[in-house]
């Protein structure tokens, strides 16, 4: 019976030995497409930052658009809404050009009409609405409606010599046109 003992670095065969780790040298094709694979992964990296910066720009204007148009329903319904109010104010002011404040039964009303005319007028300055109660003013076009026009010696030709109907701004946007009557030279 023969003893094994156990091989020592001696022993290793000769084929075992030269398989260990030596520096390799890398072919200069390799180099090459590590370079491109690296210069690939840039140029990716950039597009994707590029992407990026984009989509960021995308999400701010789409949120920039909806606050407006947010906004401009607000205004449009507010708009809608005035406009709508006009016909209850110049019925207040007819009610006080109507009632005599001569008579003793009648004041109370005039005065009962005239605050209320007061106090509606105030609510809608409080939300942007304004007259535009041109007398004596240039005619313009884009505040009001000349119904009419009266040759007049004594007002500046094209000028507003009567009212018919107030006009009314919201946040200086037009919601009706003054209703005019405008002076010719005479």
């Amino acid at each position: 019976m023969s003893e094994q003992t156990p091989p020592t670095h001696d022993d290793v065969p000769e084929h075992e030995a030269s398989e260990q780790p030596q520096s390799v040298e890398m072919p200069e094709f390799v180099d090459d497409s590590v370079d491109a694979g690296m210069a690939r992964i840039a140029e990716l990296e950039g597009q994707l930052k590029d992407l990026q910066l984009r989509t960021q720009a995308d999400i701010q204007n789409i949120q920039r658009r909806a606050e407006r148009d947010v906004t401009a329903a607000h205004k449009f319904a507010l708009e809608k809404f005035a406009g709508s109010l006009l016909d209850v104010a110049d019925n207040l002011e007819r009610a006080l050009q109507a009632t005599p404040t001569e008579e003793p039964a009648l004041q109370a009303l005039h005065e009962g009409v005239s605050l209320t005319h007061k106090l509606f007028v105030d609510t809608l300055k409080r939300f942007g609405v304004e007259a535009v109660d041109p007398l004596g003013e240039p005619f313009n076009p884009e505040l009001h409606q000349a119904v009419s026009t009266q040759p007049s010696t004594t007002a500046e030709p094209n000028s507003v010599t009567a009212v018919f109907q107030k006009g009314y701004t919201l946040s200086g946007r037009l919601l009706r046109p003054a209703m005019v009557v405008v002076a010719s030279a005479g």
